[in-house]
């Protein structure tokens, strides 16, 4: 929902030294097609922080290292103006979430160099780092206050623990001692959520702590909140801040308990920063998510996030703005339908800059906070994490042809200029195609949008294989981004062009489109993909329409099955990742839900027409395409069962298949090494069944 969920330069001054981002002797590659060793080796840019006097801006940089299969996180800092760039961390445990101090002298930030993650201060003019908290668990996240004398952190605690004299953090962290020396390893439950994610629950609670920068108790200020802050698995404290006078807390919690697993009611609490009181509902009446508080800067305004539809994990999130303290509440751009996904304030509280999708991009918008009109700042690519400062605002933007960089932008829209060039030395040898959008006349005659990305090595006059790409969600798009699993470069480098078509039911085209999948994952999308495969083989000739595969994951992965069902003669083959392929166990054995509830007008035993009217399960007696079937064994959002049935459908068939299986990996694939494998499969079982060759 956070998700709501973006290199430096060539030569990196680290105090009196000079180095590449690149590793120590690596050498230049000859000019090549993008690959997924170019992939897995980006220096990925993001949390970027400018310093209260506006001259610096702090952020990390995440490198990969092979040798451990992780990627490893520093902060560096660059000028305003881009200059003066500086790594500021090269300790091996990594550094991440940088926080400035009210006075720009130190940088708070998330490091485990103490062999649990806590909180760290660097002085940002030379010295060593000091470590903050000394807390028993491991800090998940913080929150700076105002005047920088208090932390707001998040640790995973037990519930049980509360009113323990030694404290809740102790008392979790000697439990968890006695369990691990414990000889029976059983866990039992009485309510659903027993896993998240790839998460196994084990009666834990992400909770909010505020302590003492300069030393002492850790006061526990969400208790009697059942729910995880900030929220799981991709919440993060932005999910939580403090009241401009730094006595209180305004955070956003789901508190469902037993109807955790079918309930989308967050809502914002406020809560005494020093623990003299409970937290108070702010919004019980929504039913829906709230999320994302910011205070204006005179404290006079909160602004936030927030739905309407309760259970609809993707409905449109409204900006709402609460007269602070007396609570009376307005909706600021009713009319724009566009849904956030992040904002502030500027620094004279008249202007609030968020990002939202829009057209198969993530632009930066100003909206007037009197009038409510909107501006749009940044309209191309996807802006990601952005930091306002008095005059001008810091972005991470990323395209179809290059990832994150820093950017800076005056608030009135002008004086865009690039501040970071990381990954500068590892693309100067490398071919991106081209990409571009186009649109057709989709289901019902609807404007449909799409994105083709030619080969990295094309020549006019020639003809080209077509990898057909198919987003998950099924709320979500492909966008004009750089992304670090489904990238369509992978497959321009490779001789392919893509197409990817966001279908009804894709985000960023207003929300009667987006609603319009619910119901009908089978009808609406994939007549789209039908006219927009037809649409791009008619509009550009150098697609070789008797040679398409088509791939997809999720919700892509359920419409690769369906596929191989309802339109079992148009491809050479299919790549289903994580893929729905029965309805019924599907409801059954996930964890998250309020999603098929959703998406089917109730659970299954309630609505099983619903469910089954797009049940891929049902038409497997037509599959006869070759099938390359992937799944991980950490996938609780799409449980492996549902990967190996697909196969078990294919081989008992005869028909030509594979099935690649991570036991390491969850709906994602997010291990280096792992992604490398990934990669070279998905494109061998293309060469072999779509370009006609053997890798």
């Amino acid at each position: 929902m956070q998700s709501l969920t973006f290199a430096l330069f060539a030569v990196l001054l680290v105090g009196s030294m000079v180095a590449t981002p690149a590793a120590a002797g690596e050498q230049a590659m000859e000019p090549h097609g993008f690959n997924v060793h170019d992939l897995v080796n980006m220096e990925r840019v993001g949390e970027p922080q400018v310093s209260p006097d506006g001259r610096w801006v702090a952020f990390s940089v995440r490198t990969t290292d092979l040798e451990e299969n992780r990627g490893q996180t520093a902060l560096w800092r660059v000028g305003i103006d881009g200059k003066g760039l500086q790594r500021l961390t090269t300790h091996p445990a990594g550094a991440s979430s940088p926080r400035w101090s009210p006075d720009g002298k130190h940088l708070y930030f998330l490091s485990s160099r103490s062999d649990s993650s806590q909180v760290w201060s660097l002085p940002i003019d030379g010295g060593e780092a000091r470590q903050v908290t000394d807390l028993p668990l491991d800090v998940a996240g913080f929150v700076l206050s105002p005047d920088g004398k208090s932390l707001a952190v998040s640790m995973d605690v037990y519930r049980e623990c509360a009113g323990e004299e030694k404290g809740v953090p102790q008392c979790t962290a000697d439990r968890l001692e006695k369990k691990a020396e414990a000889k029976t390893t059983g866990q039992l439950y009485d309510q659903l959520f027993i896993r998240h994610w790839d998460t196994w629950k084990d009666g834990r609670r992400g909770q909010l702590f505020v302590v003492p920068v300069a030393g002492g108790e850790a006061v526990h200020v969400s208790q009697g909140i059942a729910g995880d802050i900030p929220s799981k698995p991709f919440g993060d404290m932005g999910e939580v801040t403090f009241t401009p006078d730094g006595k209180s807390l305004v955070f956003s919690a789901r508190t469902s308990d037993r109807e955790e697993a079918w309930s989308t009611d967050f809502d914002l609490y406020q809560v005494p920063a020093d623990g003299s009181a409970a937290p108070t509902n702010l919004t019980p009446d929504n039913g829906a998510v709230i999320t994302h508080p910011v205070f204006s800067p005179d404290g006079k305004t909160l602004a936030y996030l927030a739905m309407r539809r309760p259970g609809f994990e993707a409905d449109r999130l409204y900006i709402q703005l609460r007269s602070w303290p007396d609570g009376k509440t307005r909706t600021l751009a009713e009319d724009w339908d566009r849904s956030v996904r992040g904002l502030d304030f500027s620094a004279d509280g008249k202007t609030l800059f968020v990002t939202a999708g829009d057209t198969g991009h993530v632009p930066l918008f100003a909206i007037d906070v009197a009038s409510g009109k909107v501006e749009k700042l940044v309209a191309e690519g996807t802006v990601g994490e952005f930091s306002v400062a008095k005059d001008h605002i810091v972005y991470g933007l990323d395209h179809l042809s290059a990832p994150v960089e820093l950017f800076r932008i005056n608030t009135d829209g002008s004086g865009v200029q690039q501040l970071t060039d990381v990954n500068a030395e590892r693309l100067k040898n490398v071919q991106f195609g081209e990409s571009e959008q186009f649109s057709f006349a989709g289901w019902n005659g609807e404007t449909v949008y799409a994105w083709l990305v030619k080969p990295a090595n094309f020549e006019e006059g020639k003809k080209y294989p077509v990898a057909f790409l198919i987003h998950g969600g099924p709320q979500g798009s492909f966008n004009n981004h750089f992304h670090y699993r489904w990238n369509p470069q992978t497959y321009a480098g490779a001789g392919y062009a893509s197409i990817m078509v966001d279908f009804h039911g894709s985000t960023g085209y207003g929300q009667d489109f987006t609603d319009s999948i619910s119901g009908d994952w089978g009808g609406k999308p994939l007549e789209d993909l039908q006219k927009g495969l037809a649409a791009a083989l008619d509009r550009y000739d150098f697609l070789d329409g008797d040679r398409v595969g088509a791939l997809g994951a999720s919700y892509g992965g359920f419409m690769i099955n369906w596929i191989a069902g309802q339109w079992p003669d148009r491809f050479r083959a299919l790549v289903n990742h994580d893929g729905v392929f029965d309805q019924r166990m599907m409801y059954y054995a996930t964890e998250e839900l309020w999603f098929p509830e959703w998406e089917n007008s109730g659970p299954y035993y309630e609505s099983a027409k619903e469910f089954e009217k797009h049940n891929p399960v049902l038409h497997v007696d037509q599959w006869k395409t070759p099938m390359l079937v992937i799944h991980g064994a950490l996938d609780f959002r799409v449980p492996e069962t549902q990967g190996f049935a697909a196969f078990t459908a294919l081989q008992r068939q005869g028909i030509p298949s594979q099935f690649l299986y991570f036991p390491d990996e969850n709906h994602w694939v997010l291990k280096p090494h792992n992604s490398i494998q990934w990669h070279d499969t998905v494109l061998a079982w293309l060469d072999r069944w779509v370009k006609g060759e053997e890798r």
